[in-house]
């Protein structure tokens, strides 16, 4: 049996950022990783952004090694039992933990048809495939319209590529940017390139030889043909990891529930990233998040508390995109579904958008605007009443 003092399952960013925060509290003691991935924990975000753009592959790489952590790749783990506060993996082997981190992030949501034709792009691995594709073939398809398929449709389009999106929204981002703003990123896309089928859903695959024929449909039936290309990648959503919590009875709501201190319904247990149900205080609401800033900040937070500190998690997140030449930075609770204010320097192209309800702020979307984050979340904060009026001009001063 393998033994460590503190033990991580999960080997992505949330890995990464607990085991500094374990190392920043007790600099010496044992370190375990259990990952399913072959690789050790790497930078997810250049997968859609800067790899795309020249980036070297080899920045994606962070110096675990210096922390001094053992790490099992390419190993899932199987059983959590907190009586014995073991684990056992795939592979029959056997981990005994002090403190355990599920950092088990989440799994792409998949079409029921397709199989693996469709590169549902989540990992290292999906885009080395996507890659080498892309390095011999042209005509691409993009299943979804939100962060991820936004994204790798305008990192394929920036690399030559011929682009269909397809997406049941009726514009690009329409669950995060209110209705004026995703129509005019579907006009945006358009004019660089990509086809654009707002309104559509995907209705089957097949093969035909080296090609690749999605079936599409239009929301009102009146719309149905195929689309021929060279591969097919979806970016539809992902569901949380929670099955080991739940075969060991930790509590489960849309990812496994924490305390503001991470532990996961038992002192010695702890969750962080993708897959953790957190309270944040700004927002008065239990959150999930699926970032970067969340997954390092939580890790860390995480690492810390279970080295010996006991410090709340109270940090509000923030996420980021690139859309060929637009670039956004997006905080607290950016639901279009909310009343929003928008405050253009011009129109679309550069200023804020503020997410309200009653008579308070709960997220800010900065448009093409830097380094405003820390305010935006000191608005977010705020008790309220806000008048509306007092918000033009704000982050635009």
């Amino acid at each position: 049996m393998l033994s460590y003092q503190y033990l991580i399952i999960g080997g992505g960013m949330t890995a990464h950022g607990a085991i500094r925060g374990i190392r920043t509290v007790d600099p010496t003691a044992s370190i375990g990783l259990i990952g399913s991935e072959t690789h050790p924990p790497y930078k997810r975000p250049p997968l859609s952004k800067g790899l795309w753009q020249g980036k070297p592959l080899e920045k994606i790489w962070y110096n675990d090694e210096e922390y001094n952590a053992t790490m099992h790749l390419g190993r899932t783990v199987q059983t959590l039992e907190l009586s014995d506060k073991r684990v056992i993996d795939d592979q029959g082997s056997v981990y005994h933990f002090e403190k355990l981190l599920l950092a088990t992030g989440g799994s792409p949501e998949r079409l029921p048809f397709g199989g693996d034709d469709i590169i549902y792009f989540r990992d290292l691995d999906d885009y080395l495939k996507l890659r080498a594709i892309a390095d011999g073939k042209q005509r691409f398809a993009v299943i979804g319209g939100g962060f991820i398929g936004s994204e790798i449709a305008a990192a394929l389009a920036m690399n030559d590529k011929q682009v269909v999106m397809v997406f049941p929204e009726e514009g690009i981002g329409a669950r995060l940017f209110p209705k004026d703003l995703n129509q005019f990123l579907n006009k945006y896309y358009t004019d660089k390139g990509v086809e654009v089928l707002p309104a559509h859903s995907v209705t089957g695959l097949t093969r035909q030889q080296d090609r690749l024929i999605l079936n599409v449909r239009s929301a009102d039936g009146t719309n149905e043909h195929d689309i021929k290309v060279d591969a097919v990648v979806a970016g539809i959503g992902i569901r949380p990891n929670v099955r080991l919590a739940e075969q060991a009875g930790l509590p489960v709501d849309n990812g496994i529930v924490v305390d503001e201190f991470l532990r996961a319904g038992n002192p010695d247990i702890y969750a962080a990233g993708d897959v953790a149900n957190f309270y944040n205080p700004s927002l008065d609401a239990r959150i999930r998040l699926e970032h970067e800033d969340n997954a390092l900040n939580m890790g860390k937070h995480a690492g810390r508390n279970m080295a010996g500190e006991s410090v709340p998690y109270h940090h509000l997140p923030f996420f980021y995109s690139d859309l060929f030449d637009l670039g956004y930075e997006a905080v607290g609770r950016t639901d279009s579904r909310l009343e929003t204010m928008e405050d253009w320097v011009e129109p679309y192209k550069k200023g804020v958008v503020y997410y309200l309800k009653e008579d308070r702020v709960r997220g800010v979307l900065l448009w093409n605007v830097w380094e405003c984050v820390d305010a935006a979340r000191k608005l977010i904060a705020e008790p309220g009443p806000i008048d509306i009026r007092d918000l033009k001009g704000s982050f635009l001063k």
